[in-house]
């Protein structure tokens, strides 16, 4: 599998990328339809998108369903695996903690490795 992107007049399958849009705790983000939330998330920058317990940052760390780390709150469906769930224009996406108290995570945009 190669990394690079088949452009449109090359593409035997005949994909055509539709843009989408979802909100994250109130702000417009951008997307590709097919993408995974996490997916979307990633493309723009955030890195991470919850604290852990000890307050470092937390994003996606298996990126197929199986840790968790991913949560988000979607419509009213908390506990949401972002990694697993493809994006739907107009989704309306909240960011979940683990903090003990806390309300939300918080947007994380700083790159690093997070606490394992």
């Amino acid at each position: 599998m190669s990394p690079r992107r088949v452009r449109a007049e090359a593409d035997a399958v005949g994909r055509r990328e539709r843009p989408l849009l979802i909100t994250v705790d109130g702000e417009a983000v951008p997307g590709i339809d097919g993408q995974s939330i996490a997916g979307v998330m990633l493309a723009a920058g955030r890195l991470g998108w919850r604290r852990g317990v000890s307050g470092a940052p937390r994003g996606v760390f298996c990126g197929i369903g199986v840790c968790f780390d991913c949560l988000v709150t979607v419509g009213a469906e908390r506990d949401v695996r972002a990694c697993r769930r493809r994006a739907r224009d107009g989704d309306v996406v909240t960011l979940q903690s683990r903090q003990p108290g806390a309300p939300g995570a918080g947007t994380v945009r700083e790159s690093g490795t997070g606490e394992r």
